[in-house]
Order: C-alpha cells, then structure tokens, then sequence
C-alpha cells in the first residue's frame, strides 16, 4: 500500500510540473545584456494553475567555484530580505513578489555579471526554476593628450586617444593634417591611439579629432581638439593714414603680430635717438599726442616677443608741409581745366570745319551757277557774233580774228561819231522809227534835201530837227552800254525768235557814220572860198572824231600783234573772239 501510494504521489507531482508555466522567460535558460552603471532587469514570472500557490521565492547568483550566493528571498507571509553585498543594491519589480518575481539591479556593476537563477516554491506542486546569463558591458571611457608642438621639430606625436570599456572600443582619427596613426590594446578592455606629424605653422589651429567607436553606441563618440603649433611672432606696422602732414592730430602707429603663443611684450624705438616728445607706447600702438612737426620724420622700429622667439619690423614716417590730398586735388583741377580746353578746341575745330565746308558747298554751288550763267551768256554772244559777222562782211579771206577787230573798229568808230555828229538820224531802240529807211546793214539813212525838194537836195529846217531828237533819244538809249565799262560793240545782241524770222534787233554798234551832204548846187568859182570853208570843217571834223575814236580805243582797247584786245574791266564779260566766233 505504501508503495502504491508513492507512485501515486510521484504520478501527480509530475502531472503538476507538467502544467506548470512561466509566462517570462519562456525558455529555462536564457541570456541577458546590460551596461554599466545602468538598470539591470531580470525577468521572472509565474503563472499559477487552478489551487496552486506561490509560498516563496529566492534569486541566486552563481559563483565562479560553482557554488551560489543568496541574493533576496520573498515568503508570501514574512516578506522579503536582502542578503550579503546585495543589500541596498537589489530590489524586486513589483510589490508582490510571488506574483511578480523580476529583480532590478538599479546601478549595474561589473561585478554583476555572471549567471543567475530564479527559484519558485509552490503548493501543492513544488519548486520550480528558470536561469539566465547576465553580460555587463562597459561603455567606453576615453580621453585625448594633445601635445604643445614648435615649429621646426622633427616628426613626433601630435595627440595621443586613450579608452577603456567591455567590449575592447576601437579608435580612428578624423582629421587632413599629414601624419601617421598608431593603435595598441591592453587586457581589460583597455586601447590607445597615436598620431604623429612633422609641425609647420600653417597646421596651427588645425583639426584633430579622436573617434571611439563601441558595440554600444549608435555612432561613433567624437573627442574634438585642435593642433597647437608655437612659433615666433610675425611683427608687422600698420597706420590708419599714409598722408603724413604737418599738424594732423592724433597719428598713431600700430605693430601687430602673428605669432603663437601671443607676445607677452611690444618695444618701439627711434632709429638714431629716442622717440620724440609727444610720441607715447600704448600696448601695441605708437601716438603721438600732440600735432605732427617735421621732425618727426624718422625710421620707427617695433619689437614683440613671445615664449618661442622674437620678430622685428621697421616703418619709414615722412612728414610733409603739403597734403597728397591736397596735392592730388590740384593735379584733378589741372586736369578738368586741360580736358575742357581740349573739348572747347574740338569744339571750335569742329564749328571751323562745319563752317568751311557750308562755304565750300556754297562756292561750288554759285561756281556751278556761274558757269550755267557763262555758258548761257557764251551762247547769246555767238550768236550774236554770227548776226554780226553775217551783216558785217562776208569775205572769206579774213581771218575770224580780223573780223572782230574790224567789227570793233567799225562799232567804235560809228558809236563815235554818232556821239558827235547830231545830224545823223537812227533807228529806234531796236528798231528804225515808224518812216526811217535803212541801208543793207540795219542803219538809218539821212538825206539831205535840195531846194528842188529832192533827196539828197535837203530838207526844211523842222524835218531836219525832228530827226536829230530821234538820234538824240536813240543814243541816250542805247548808250548805257558805255556806262558799264563794256564797248557797245561788245554788247550781245538779243536773240532772234525761234523760228529765226523777223527783223533783226539791232545794236549800238551798228551805227555808223552816215554822209551829211550839202545842197545839191553847182560850184562856181566865186564860191571858191565856200567851198575851201566847207571842206576846212569836214576836215576838222574829222580830226576831232579821230581824237575821239582814239581816245575811247585807248579806254577800252589794248594793242597786241597787230590786233586791238579789249581790256579787263570789273563790270565786264569779256568773251575770247575765238570763242564767239566758234
């Protein structure tokens, strides 16, 4: 009996571990990752069946020898306790424990992982349990060493990067600097970096940066620094103005310099003596307190050092009585007043030339009018030589030439005596009056009228009257042709009509010496000494006509190979006989 009823007992305990279940973890071993000085969760949970009841729960932790170490114990009737290195450390998620059985380690320590178990002790059924392996990991503890480099070293470590952590980190440098890299580890997770480089002082204030790469960060951790390279200071001299002058107030010089670390100390010195009065170092500027003099002109030295070396420069003040400004002002006035000059010559070059050249258009414009006028004139004259050489002679055995010097003869010589002799009768001004008869060439005819009342034989002394006014207004007509310097022969005559029909228009030239003959009478020779009488008279008349003839050849005329050439005359066109003639 006894053994049939621990078979039963045994039987029913298995069939309780059978619906036993642990709703977290799910699995009876398990793993579990944590960090350092972070909350450390372990789960525990179960999950009780029908009359079944949790009495108390235990968390242990598995030492290295393979023993356990009590963590917290929870009875469902005398509470909870904390044992050992745990107390204070260690506490359970929940308020009842042996519904909720997870453990929180607030600040995980190193120390802390390793494997732990979670036991339940339950009614009817018994215990139940449930392991898991904890992994503290370490996050990385790092640093960077930058070296204080000169210029001019050899090639040595410019910075060098240090972390610590679980798992081991791994460093890398961010930076365009030339250089070299070196990497080394120690047990504990421990690793360094070394970068290396030759210093120049154009890497000063370059960057350098250290990056710690680890399992558990999202990026990489960025340690930042900036390379120091010392070297001496570059002194350099600046002023606000470059227009040194006598009295400008408050000129000041300033020395700056480039240098690493910065100058602690600035010296200025005169070349040649010390700085004159009224000239005060201020830090790193020169002022001159009082008013620029002449004799402030001078090479001026300034002197800065650092902890590395020492730089040097030197600036050459010369003070002026006259401004450049001034100066400058002058020169630009110069050259507005030459630049107008110029423009203004341009100008009246231009206005000249614009005003030469409407001259020019001007004078060929009347040259071609003049010539049209000329040439029309030219036109008129031949034909009026031709009308002239028609009704003066035919004869072919003269040259062109002697006709116009015998039609200049002949014209002269009957204008003359037409001036002197009034008893001549002529035509009208154009033409001969209404009863006035002409000879062949267009000449009125006189006749004297004889007693008998014949022609030839003379007439009364009324007709003889009437025809010498008629003379006297014909020549008073056609004489303006003397008064404009020009012998009448010369002046054109008008031109025929188109169809060369009508009579001819005569002209002053055509008058010519017309006979005054006495009364047809017998000479007797009682009347002897009339007769001498008359012929004394016509001889004087002769004389005086030839004087006269003489005298207007002589006003108008110029011998020249045998031939008379009419003279130049202001108011006149003198027309070459050949040309009229051709």
């Amino acid at each position: 009996m006894e053994t049939k009823g621990h078979r039963l007992a045994v039987l029913l305990l298995l069939a309780a571990c059978a619906q036993a279940d642990f709703e977290e973890p799910p699995q009876p071993v398990s793993s579990l990752r944590s960090f350092a000085e972070g909350e450390t969760r372990l789960p525990c949970r179960y999950r009780a069946e029908g009359e079944e009841k949790v009495v108390q729960v235990t968390w242990y932790k598995e030492l290295p020898d393979g023993s356990k170490d009590q963590i917290i114990t929870a009875h469902f009737t005398d509470g909870q306790t904390e044992f050992g290195r745990y107390s204070g450390r260690v506490r359970f998620q929940s308020g009842t424990p042996t519904v909720d059985s997870t453990l929180l380690i607030p600040s995980t320590e190193d120390s802390d992982q390793g494997s732990y178990t979670c036991h339940i002790s339950t009614f009817p059924n018994g215990n139940f349990e449930r392991q898991m392996t904890l992994t503290v990991w370490v996050l990385p503890i790092s640093s960077l060493d930058p070296v204080l480099l000169v210029e001019g070293q050899s090639f040595r470590v410019a910075a060098s990067c240090r972390a610590v952590g679980r798992p081991a980190p791994r460093l890398s440098w961010d930076t365009d600097l030339p250089g070299q890299s070196q990497n080394r580890s120690k047990e504990g997770g421990s690793v360094s970096s070394y970068y290396s480089l030759h210093p120049l002082r154009g890497m000063n204030g370059k960057k350098l940066d250290c990056l710690v790469w680890h399992p558990g960060l999202q990026q990489p951790r960025r340690i930042p620094n900036r390379l120091v390279v010392q070297y001496p200071p570059d002194a350099t001299i600046s002023a606000e103005t470059r227009d040194w002058v006598v009295g400008l107030e408050r000129a000041e010089l300033l020395c700056g310099s480039g240098g690493q670390p910065k100058p602690q100390s600035v010296t200025w010195t005169r070349r040649g003596g010390a700085l004159p009065d009224g000239a005060s170092a201020i830090g790193g500027k020169l002022v001159f307190v009082r008013a620029l003099r002449l004799n402030d002109s001078g090479v001026y030295e300034c002197l800065v050092r650092n902890d590395v070396g020492e730089g040097r420069t030197e600036y050459t003040l010369t003070v002026k009585e006259t401004s450049r400004q001034e100066v400058s002002v002058n020169n630009m006035l110069l050259i507005i007043i030459g630049a107008s000059a110029g423009a203004l010559v341009l100008v009246l070059v231009l206005i000249v030339l614009l005003v030469n050249r409407h001259h020019r258009n001007k004078n060929k414009k009347l040259e071609l009018e003049l010539s049209e006028k000329t040439e029309e004139i030219q036109s008129f004259s031949r034909q009026a030589s031709f009308r002239r050489l028609n009704s003066v002679s035919t004869d072919p055995r003269l040259h062109p030439e002697d006709y116009a010097v015998l039609r200049v003869d002949s014209r002269m010589k009957s204008s003359q005596m037409s001036l002197e002799r009034p008893a001549s009768t002529v035509s009208g001004r154009w033409g001969p009056p209404a009863g006035v008869e002409v000879d062949e060439l267009g000449r009125p005819v006189v006749w004297r009228v004889g007693g008998d009342g014949t022609r030839g034989a003379g007439r009364d002394g009324e007709e003889v009257e009437e025809r010498r006014r008629r003379v006297e207004s014909f020549l008073k007509d056609s004489n303006m042709s003397l008064d404009s310097g020009l012998p009448s022969s010369l002046v054109p005559l008008k031109a025929r009509q188109d169809d060369g029909v009508g009579p001819r228009e005569p002209h002053l030239g055509h008058l010519t010496e017309v006979e005054d003959w006495g009364p047809a009478q017998p000479v007797a020779e009682g009347h002897g000494d009339a007769g001498d009488k008359d012929d004394d008279e016509e001889e004087e008349e002769d004389d005086s006509g030839s004087y006269q003839l003489s005298k207007a050849l002589n006003n108008h005329f110029y011998s020249s190979g045998g031939f008379l050439r009419p003279k130049p005359h202001s108011n006149a066109i003198l027309l070459h006989p050949r040309g009229q003639i051709i």
